[in-house]
């Protein structure tokens, strides 16, 4: 048996960073802080774009209309040609400033298959660009060509009829007209990398592949991608489809702009179980889907007939969704087909928090007993928490009866009183839509306080442990357990691996190290802790090997 006897005092210089912190915790709701006349508290600046409609860009250099076999390096200005596929467990690397013009004739996309990877690092000086190879003379517009599509190999909850060979379910991307291997997506490893995507702008992509309904590409399609991806600073702007759509897998993602899309902003399906903070939608009144309906968020579990497990399950936290009636004022044109702030329907079971909704005809449809039972029952699986509607959206809760939505709200502090001065941003509504709106907040804003991230849906989110697969150990003991001065963590391991172990606050600050690149024992394996300084709260055991996470909730009481 190893024995680890410690104190605080004998790590109080040390510096373990087992795991990166997801969640920002924030006072206030919505996407942006209140203002300190800087960029420092703008996260748009330098590099998102409010008038791509009359950016003039450079001509294209280069010209790529087949697949990429090998790792490659774009920079320069590059014109996509065609369905070009990233294949062979490639690497493609695009530098910062690149800009990638897709060609409108032949309704070009460029998808990252699985097991491939993008590694679109841009900065705030100089983002990535994938736009329209269309120019400014000739008029720019939603679905000038097809769009970026990342596939991976995490867990989905469908699967087609014909395509799946194995245990795992896998399907194809919606929108081609012809199904071919290198669209398949989903697997079993939520945890696996498809790259990076950072300071990335995506405008007017979502062309219409053939005649066929439903046949549009999304501005950024995300099937099955894993959350070993790093998706920051992303702007979609005049997107054809959805801006964003997930399909299944866990990838995170903070600092998304959805601006002037034609259908929903944020989609999520199949299965998604990752997280997203501080989101900004804007919608133009003029803009809307036809076809359907566009909303801000649309969801769903599975469609009738089609695997259910694991639920849709996204966390959204920080979003300023503003609809197509801006502050109220707006009047929309008519046949506009605008529905709703937020649409969960089909079982689904995602969680929305400190957010702020206004502009919309509507707020929250709650749609059908399975997904109403997912938020109104006691085990509370899914959670809308601390957002505030103004006033102006007519029917705020929708699905439900209204005696029921209003008692949910009240008890989850969801507001549908605000106004648009109480909300005070510092220049949300600039009369032309191509100006640089501020969706910051003045000092005087109601939504400047009132963010919480105490509701049990942010457990173990805060250190990035949430939806990642236990280590390989027979047995994990932790106690007493809740605790006033000691505690005992046994670990039984089948394997022997390098180990990291420290204890975590709520909002994922190691307050306590315990080990340091040790190496577990094959069998048990025992520590003693002493927690006598930690303050009365709840705090996580993380246990960190080369083989997964694990994470045990720990109470001291005193």
């Amino acid at each position: 048996m190893k024995k680890f006897y410690l104190t605080i005092s004998a790590f109080i210089a040390t510096t373990l960073a087992i795991a990166q912190p997801f969640w920002t915790s924030t006072n206030y709701k919505g996407a942006f802080p209140v203002t300190d006349n800087t960029p420092a508290t703008d996260w748009t600046h330098g590099w998102a774009e409010w008038d791509p409609e009359n950016t003039n860009y450079p001509t294209p250099t280069t010209t790529i209309s087949s697949n990429i076999a090998t790792s490659t390096t774009l920079s320069g200005v590059v014109h996509l040609k065609n369905i070009v596929s990233v294949t062979g467990n490639s690497t493609l690397t695009i530098l910062p400033g690149t800009i990638i013009r897709g060609d409108k004739a032949t309704k070009s996309c460029l998808i990252i298959t699985r097991g491939s990877a993008i590694n679109a690092q841009g900065n705030a000086t100089s983002p990535i660009v994938f736009t329209s190879n269309e120019t400014v003379a000739n008029g720019r517009a939603n679905g000038d060509w097809g769009g970026l599509i990342i596939l991976g190999n995490g867990i989905i909850n469908t699967a087609c009829a014909t395509c799946t060979t194995s245990s795992s379910k896998e399907n194809y991307v919606e929108g081609f007209a012809t199904n071919f291997p290198e669209i398949l997506y989903g697997g079993n490893n939520n945890n696996e990398s498809s790259g990076t995507l950072s300071y990335v702008r995506i405008e007017f992509a979502g062309v219409p592949l053939s005649a066929t309904p439903n046949s549009e590409i999304n501005g950024l399609t995300m099937g099955a991608v894993g959350s070993g991806t790093k998706l920051d600073h992303v702007q979609v702007s005049f997107s054809g489809d959805d801006s964003f759509e997930w399909f299944g897998g866990a990838v995170d993602a903070k600092y998304l702009i959805s601006f002037r899309g034609l259908d929903d902003d944020f989609d999520t399906d199949f299965g998604h179980c990752g997280r997203v903070q501080f989101g900004l939608i804007v919608r133009d009144k003029d803009i809307s889907d036809a076809a359907g309906d566009s909303n801000g968020f649309e969801s769903d579990n599975f469609n009738p007939g089609l695997g259910r497990l694991p639920l849709t399950k996204t966390v959204f936290s920080n979003i300023t969704n503003v609809g197509p009636r801006r502050d109220g004022t707006a009047i929309l044109p008519p046949g506009e087909k605008f529905e709703r702030a937020f649409f969960t329907r089909r079982n689904t079971a995602i969680s929305v928090h400190n957010s702020i909704a206004l502009g919309w005809e509507k707020g929250w449809d709650l749609n059908g007993s399975s997904t109403a039972d997912n938020y109104l029952n006691p085990s509370d699986s899914a959670s809308f928490q601390s957002i505030d509607f103004t006033s102006d959206i007519i029917a705020t809760f929708l699905g439900q009866s209204t005696a029921t939505m209003q008692t949910y709200a009240t008890s989850k502090s969801i507001d549908s009183t605000k106004t648009i001065s109480q909300i005070n941003f510092v220049n949300g509504f600039p009369t032309l839509l191509n100006s640089q709106p501020d969706f910051r907040l003045n000092a005087a804003s109601t939504v400047s306080a009132g963010a919480s991230f105490t509701n049990s849906i942010f457990t173990g989110g805060f250190v990035d442990i949430e939806n990642k697969q236990a280590f390989n150990s027979t047995q994990t003991i932790l106690f007493p357990n809740p605790s006033t001065e000691n505690v005992n963590l046994i670990v039984n391991s089948s394997s022997k691996s390098l180990t990291n172990i420290s204890i975590l606050d709520i909002t994922g600050k190691i307050v306590l190290p315990i080990v340091l690149n040790e190496n577990l024992n094959l069998g048990e394996n025992k520590f003693n802790v002493n927690v006598k300084n930690l303050s009365s709260g709840i705090y996580f055991v993380v246990i960190k090997t080369n083989n997964g996470i694990e994470n045990i909730k720990l109470i001291v009481a005193k």
